[in-house]
């Protein structure tokens, strides 16, 4: 495959996720207390939002770049 079909398959994908999760989560551990063998940890959950404005570039981004090379070729 051509690198320019490569980066539109990336874009559009990349575009479509963001809008589909609009953020992403996970979860960290931390030390709440330690005092020998005793140790006691919580669980935190943390969230990184993808903004909208993310999706919509990346994904107009593709559309255009498939919209020139398809009239390139032509």
């Amino acid at each position: 495959m051509k690198q320019n079909t490569i980066l539109i398959i990336v874009l559009i994908s990349m575009g479509i996720l963001a809008f589909a999760y609009q953020g992403i989560t996970y979860t960290s551990k931390e030390k709440v207390l330690d005092l020998g063998p005793l140790e006691i940890t919580s669980e935190k959950t943390k969230e990184v939002p993808l903004l909208p404005a993310f999706g919509t570039i990346a994904l107009a981004s593709g559309v255009i770049l498939l919209i020139m090379s398809s009239t390139k070729k032509v």
